[in-house]
């Protein structure tokens, strides 16, 4: 009789293949499935014997696009918490440390991911700054041959995102371009992901002529069509879940074209409602047909990423998979990870993480002196009694800022803005390379009184602070500064909530229910202060996205995403 480690009968497993469930016996061997007896009747001599007793019996889930950064944990905490949601394979992209600390910065955080429960691949951060050094300051910069170095690293399998979609398209001599050109020609098979909101018809067409042929990001259903004819790989995360778009993909069977992914989630919403599962669920209540999403989530991220060994429950494939109790609801019973158990929902094993410790210099990046209140006054030609200014919009809904023209007054050379419909937005470059700071102004769905301040600022991370008086706005940003990094909300000159952020000032070494119930009262603070958005967390972290349309604010000033460039604020 043959010797098997596991044995589980009388599953309900998910053949990727016929895209349904069949119910059989699966053997496993060695950390891989060895053999799956659809007839059930072979005997095997096993270590372990599990009766799935009818459960549905799924690949274990697959993230290719996220960053590890955004869930403000460090990678074990953050590992062990998503494998207890069915997630085993990620693939990360540290482009948030890495504009802070440069190519070290992306070395620690894999060598920080190296004992993780579950398997971490990387994708290289390919634009760092996000744009260009005239539009914001980076602690770091990525150039070409930090890439290639990044690129023998292991487990780093694929580009990220290259978000400077519209200078990649014209005639260029950026370090990504040269990049790209060196790995196709090394490998020209190698996966290069893109970031390009709003690109259509040529301009579209030059970006996937480069080879980079991924997207992730928010599209109307114009664009994302033209995606897919263009074959383009979709990535569809949580907020692209809608309705016209659900129904494209099934109305022309795209499965095969598409994946599942979550991008960024925030620690309390990681902590609350999941991860890669909860955008699954989503799906399947939006009418995704249930059997396809499991396929979106497994087979195809897979595929995309050329991890040819998992994925799909079959002969000779790693044993990652999830038991389930219930299939519609994804609810979990049993994890595995190699045909080892890392999760059940009885016991909730999860292997011990080792607390990996950052060196000391990643506790010490906010180089700012304290703040006063001549750091908030905007100073004009002392003749004018007002002045025209562009404002910046939020809408709920989207993380897109508009532009909008308003009118302020001026007294004695300074703008009036407290006391006025608009609040102050700055930001101010905290690595200690030029102290510039950047202002305007913004309205809208955010906060309407008191203050917000973060270093959690897509994706430069410096110190953003907004806020609708000047007191408040010194007592965040010192407090911030003090506790080298952070999210805190104020108001009337007192700290309202606080999360610190101490490693390099975007993500703490802090338990996940310690830190999830800090930004749970961070994301209260912002919506008592008025804050009417469905993430008010990633909206603030966004004011500062200049890949991301339409106005935005670094410390360089605000920035025209469509031209990218940097405009004035004042109007004449």
């Amino acid at each position: 009789m043959e010797k098997v480690d596991l044995l589980i009968k009388n599953a309900k497993f998910f053949n990727s293949y016929y895209k349904k469930f069949i119910e059989s016996d699966i053997s496993i061997l060695d950390g891989k499935f060895y053999y799956i007896d659809y007839k059930k009747e072979t005997e095997f001599e096993s270590l372990e014997t599990i009766d799935a007793e009818g459960k549905h019996l799924i690949p274990g889930l697959i993230d290719i696009h996220m960053h590890i950064e955004s869930s403000m944990l460090t990678p074990e905490p953050f590992c062990n918490y998503i494998a207890s949601r069915g997630v085993t394979t990620i693939v990360s992209e540290p482009h948030e440390i890495a504009n802070v600390s440069g190519i070290d910065g992306v070395k620690e955080m894999i060598k920080a991911g190296e004992d993780a429960i579950i398997d971490v691949f990387y994708g290289i951060p390919s634009s760092v700054p996000s744009t260009d050094p005239r539009l914001e300051t980076t602690g770091g910069k990525i150039d070409f041959e930090d890439m290639k170095e990044l690129s023998k690293q292991k487990n780093v399998i694929c580009v990220g995102e290259v978000m400077n979609y519209r200078e990649v398209i014209r005639e260029n001599d950026l370090d990504i371009t040269k990049f790209i050109k060196y790995i196709k020609e090394k490998d020209p098979s190698y996966i290069i992901e893109g970031h390009c909101p709003s690109l259509v018809d040529l301009d579209l067409a030059k970006f996937l002529y480069l080879g980079i042929d991924g997207d992730h990001t928010e599209h109307t259903l114009e664009e994302i069509e033209q995606r897919f004819k263009n074959g383009m790989f979709v990535e569809i995360q949580e907020k692209m879940i809608r309705e016209e778009i659900i129904a494209h993909i099934k109305e022309n069977k795209l499965y095969e074209h598409m994946a599942f992914v979550t991008d960024d989630v925030m620690v309390d919403d990681l902590y609350n409602k999941g991860h890669l599962d909860n955008v699954i669920k989503k799906a399947i209540k939006a009418d995704f047909p249930i059997e396809e999403a499991i396929y979106c989530s497994t087979y195809t991220p897979a595929r995309r990423m050329n991890l040819r060994d998992r994925g799909v429950i079959a002969p000779g494939k790693i044993a990652d998979f999830i038991i389930l109790d219930d299939l519609e609801e994804l609810e979990i019973n049993r994890v595995f990870k190699d045909g080892n158990e890392i999760y059940n929902k009885e016991e909730k094993i999860i292997k011990k993480e080792k607390n990996y410790k950052f060196p000391e210099e990643y506790f010490n990046t906010i180089k700012l002196d304290q703040l006063v209140e001549e750091d908030f006054k905007i100073k004009v030609d002392s003749k004018l009694d007002s002045v025209k200014v562009r404002v910046m919009v939020v809408n709920d809904g989207t993380t897109h800022l508009q532009e909008q023209i308003v009118t302020l007054p001026v007294e004695d050379g300074i703008i009036q803005w407290e006391n006025s419909p608009y609040l102050l937005a700055t930001v101010f470059e905290r690595y200690g390379v030029d102290g510039s700071v950047g202002y305007g102004f913004i309205t809208g769905d955010g906060i309407k009184r008191g203050a917000v301040g973060s270093t959690w600022v897509h994706d430069h991370h410096n110190l953003l602070l907004v806020g609708s008086d000047i007191q408040t706005m010194i007592k965040v940003g010192n407090t911030i500064i003090d506790q080298q990094g952070g999210f805190v909300v104020g108001e009337k000159g007192s700290v309202l909530s606080n999360l610190p952020l101490p490693i390099g000032g975007i993500v703490t070494d802090r338990p996940i229910e310690e830190v999830s119930e800090k930004l749970n009262l961070i994301r209260d603070s912002l919506i008592q202060l008025g804050y009417d958005h469905y993430n008010p967390i990633m909206s603030v972290g966004t004011y500062g996205l200049v890949v991301s349309p339409h106005l935005k604010l670094t410390n360089k000033g605000l920035v025209h995403v469509g031209k990218g460039e940097i405009v004035d604020l004042i109007v004449e």
